[in-house]
C-alpha cells in the first residue's frame, strides 16, 4: 500500500472512529440517567381525567394511552415508544392550571400518532447519512490537503445537524396541528397551550435565545409556534371556556403534594401556615412527613380529613403518615376506609398490604396476603406490592413464590441479573407448567435477553 493512500485509510477509520465514539456515550448517558417514575394514585387518576378527552378526539382508546410522571426538573414533556406520554416533575411545578397540562398533553398525543418516536430514526439515518459521505469525502480531501479535509468535515457535520434538526421541526409543527384539531375535538380550550408556550418563550429570551437563531434548534422557537397557533384557537369555540373545576381543584391538589413531596423545604415557604386551602394542607403534609415532623404532618393531615371525611385520598395521606411514623396498628383502619372509598386502588391496597405485614403478627398475615394479591393482580407495575407480597410468602415458608415475587420486583426495577437469579430459583420449587412456574421462566427468558443485549452494548 502506497504512502498516500495508506495515509487516506488512517485518516478515514480516525473520522469514523471519533463519530461513533462521540454518538455511543450520549446514548448510554441517557439510559444511565433516566428519571425516576412517580407514581401515585390521585396523580394517575388526575391524568386519565385530564387526557382522556383529547385521547378520544384523537381517535384512540384511553386504555391503551398512559400519562407517566418522572422526577425531573427540567420543564418538559415526551413521548418514547408505544402510546406513554411523559411528564416531568419540572412542566408540572410550572404550570398555573389543568389546562396548560391538558394543551402539552394533547401536542404529545400529536407526536404519538404521527409515530414520531420510531420516525425520528429516518431523520437520525438521514443525518448520519449526509455525516459519513462528508467523513469520506473529506478524509479523500485530507489526503492531499489537511486543511481543506477539516473544512470539509466541518461543514459537512453542520448540514448534517441542520438536516436532524429540520426534520424535528417538522415533527413539533405536525404535533402543534394535531394538537388544535384534539383540543377542538375534546370542547377543551388552547388558551393553556398557548399561555404555557409564552413561559416557555420568555425563558427563551432569558436565557439570550432569539428568532433569529432558530434555523439550529431542535424545535421552533415558542414565538413562531404561538404565531401559528394562536389564529386557530382563537377561532374555536372553547376558546374561552374555562376548565372543570373540579379538575382544577384536582390539578393544585397534585401540584401541591409534588411540591411537598420532592421540595420540602420550599412547599412551606410556598404555602404557608396562613395558607389553610387543601393545598395548603397537602404540602406542608408532605413537607413536615418527610422533614421528621410527625406532629405537625399528623395535624395538617387532620385538618385534611375533617373538612372532606371520605376523600380517599386525604385517607391515604394519614394512614401513610401513621404507618412511616411507626404506628401501623393505627393506620389499618385508616387505611382500609381509603381502600374501600377508592373503589380498591392497587397502590392503596399495597399501602394496606404494609401496614398488616408491618405489625409483625401473624394474624394480620391471612389478610395482608388476600390484599397484596389482589393489587399485584389489579396492577403489576409496583415493585413495593410485590416485595410486601414476598415478605408474606417468606413467613409463609414458600420460598419457591418468594422468589417469583422477588423476580418481578426486580423485573420492573431493571435488575436483570438479580431478576433471573430469582426467577430460576422460583422454577424449581414451583410445579412445571403452572402459571407461577410458566410467569418465573417468562421473567428468566426477558433477563437473559436484557443481560445479553447489555454486554453486547458493552463490546
Amino acid at each position: 500500500m502506497n504512502a498516500p493512500v495508506a495515509r487516506f485509510v488512517r485518516l478515514l477509520m480516525l473520522a469514523l472512529v471519533l463519530v461513533f465514539s462521540a454518538a455511543q456515550p450520549a446514548a448510554a448517558q441517557e439510559q444511565e440517567q433516566q428519571a425516576q417514575v412517580l407514581r401515585d394514585t390521585e396523580t394517575e387518576l388526575l391524568f386519565q381525567d385530564a387526557s382522556k378527552p383529547m385521547i378520544q378526539a384523537a381517535g384512540m382508546d384511553p386504555k391503551n394511552v398512559r400519562v407517566v410522571l418522572l422526577n425531573d426538573p427540567e420543564i418538559n414533556a415526551f413521548v418514547a415508544t408505544g402510546q406513554t406520554i411523559y411528564l416531568q416533575s419540572g412542566l408540572i411545578f410550572a404550570a398555573d392550571n389543568v389546562n396548560q397540562v391538558q394543551g402539552v398533553i394533547a401536542h404529545e398525543l400529536g407526536h404519538v400518532q404521527g409515530g414520531h418516536s420510531i420516525r425520528m430514526y429516518q431523520g437520525v439515518k438521514q443525518a448520519t447519512g449526509i455525516s459519513i459521505a462528508t467523513l469520506i469525502l473529506g478524509a479523500l480531501a485530507m489526503a492531499v490537503s489537511p486543511d481543506a479535509g477539516m473544512g470539509i468535515l466541518a461543514a459537512g457535520q453542520q448540514v448534517a445537524m441542520g438536516s436532524l434538526f429540520s426534520f424535528t421541526r417538522t415533527q413539533e409543527a405536525s404535533a402543534d396541528q394535531a394538537a388544535v384539531k384534539y383540543l377542538h375535538g375534546a370542547g377543551v380550550s388552547g388558551k393553556g397551550l398557548i399561555d404555557f408556550f409564552g413561559k416557555l418563550e420568555n425563558q427563551e429570551y432569558r436565557i439570550g435565545v432569539y428568532a433569529k437563531d432558530s434555523y439550529d434548534r431542535t424545535h421552533p422557537l415558542s414565538s413562531e409556534r404561538i404565531q401559528a397557533l394562536q389564529q386557530n384557537f382563537r377561532a374555536d369555540a372553547a376558546w374561552n371556556k374555562p376548565s372543570d373545576p373540579a379538575l382544577e381543584a384536582s390539578f393544585q391538589r397534585v401540584k401541591a403534594k409534588l411540591y411537598g413531596y420532592l421540595n420540602p423545604r420550599q412547599a412551606v415557604i410556598k404555602y404557608p401556615e396562613s395558607d389553610q386551602s387543601a393545598p395548603g394542607h397537602y404540602a406542608r403534609a408532605y413537607a413536615y412527613h418527610l422533614s421528621g415532623y410527625p406532629e405537625k404532618a399528623e395535624s395538617e393531615a387532620d385538618a385534611l380529613v375533617a373538612s372532606a371525611p371520605n376523600d380517599p385520598f386525604f385517607l391515604e395521606l394519614k394512614g401513610q403518615i401513621l404507618l412511616e411514623g411507626g404506628k401501623p396498628k393505627d393506620a389499618i383502619p385508616v387505611l382500609r376506609e381509603a381502600r374501600q372509598r377508592s373503589g380498591d386502588a392497587p397502590m392503596i391496597a399495597a399501602m394496606l398490604g404494609h401496614a398488616l405485614v408491618a405489625t409483625e403478627d401473624p394474624k394480620n398475615f391471612g389478610e395482608a396476603k388476600q390484599v397484596l394479591k389482589g393489587a399485584v393482580n389489579r396492577d403489576n407495575q409496583d415493585p413495593f406490592a410485590w416485595y410486601q407480597l414476598g415478605v408474606i410468602y417468606d413467613r409463609e415458608g414458600d420460598e419457591a413464590r418468594a422468589a417469583l415475587a422477588t423476580a418481578e420486583r426486580n423485573n420492573l426495577q431493571d435488575n436483570p441479573r438479580q431478576a433471573l437469579a430469582s426467577a430460576e430459583l422460583a422454577m424449581r420449587g414451583i410445579p412445571a407448567n403452572t402459571a407461577d412456574w410458566l410467569r418465573a421462566q417468562d421473567i428468566a427468558m426477558v433477563s437473559r435477553s436484557e443481560l445479553k443485549n447489555k454486554k453486547d452494548r458493552k463490546e
